[in-house]
């Protein structure tokens, strides 16, 4: 089942690599700032930094976190943070992959602040702090040139603020993972989130990135 999960990961990274990196990251370069949420071990992360980015990485799972400051330890420009990112500053139970206790670092991709996501362990989790997303982009006092987010099913608040508060246009390009295949909760709100955005036209929030 890991090889499974190992090999279709390597793949998805394959053509993230080839249709994001080589395309919409074209735009990056030493003046960038970009925000990882969701960082995890790094992969998105170490891209930005390569191409000399000033990038804020949020990881709230321990494991992954650990890994991912290993990874970007020789990159000066890369800052991270070891909490989650919310519509909200407080603090929750972050829910770990029902198989994260067979390795908690590759696991640590499905951990998530939604009890109802149908790949998290109710009975394994621990406290973590989360921070208000666009309070900290409203705080950097300057314009976010790249906006990624894959946060397991905390997109949904974060993106109705974002949209209520226009914060789109202080992003030159925000990235979503959307996850409500997987917390199917909170399908009507993320088709009004979706409705909102192609009746304003927006074009510079994608949620069908992956």
């Amino acid at each position: 089942m890991k090889k499974i999960v190992q090999h279709l990961k390597s793949l998805v990274q394959a053509v993230l690599s080839y249709i994001i990196f080589n395309n919409i990251f074209k735009r990056i370069n030493a003046t960038s700032i970009a925000i990882d949420c969701g960082a995890n071990v790094g992969d998105v992360t170490l891209k930005l930094a390569k191409k000399g980015a000033r990038v804020y990485a949020f990881e709230p799972n321990p494991y992954a976190f650990k890994r991912l400051v290993e990874r970007t330890k020789h990159f000066k420009k890369v800052t991270c943070i070891n909490k989650g990112v919310w519509d909200r500053n407080t603090t929750t139970q972050l829910f770990f992959h029902q198989n994260a206790e067979n390795d908690d670092v590759f696991w640590s991709f499905g951990s998530s602040i939604v009890k109802e996501k149908n790949n998290v362990s109710s009975g394994r989790s621990i406290e973590v702090e989360l921070i208000d997303l666009i309070a900290f982009i409203k705080n950097l006092n300057q314009k976010v040139d790249f906006l990624k987010m894959d946060i397991e099913g905390a997109e949904v608040e974060i993106l109705e603020k974002f949209l209520t508060e226009e914060l789109y246009k202080k992003v030159d390009l925000t990235v979503v993972e959307t996850h409500d295949r997987k917390i199917p909760q909170q399908k009507p709100r993320m088709d009004r989130i979706r409705q909102i955005i192609r009746e304003k036209q927006i074009k510079n929030i994608r949620l069908t990135w992956l």
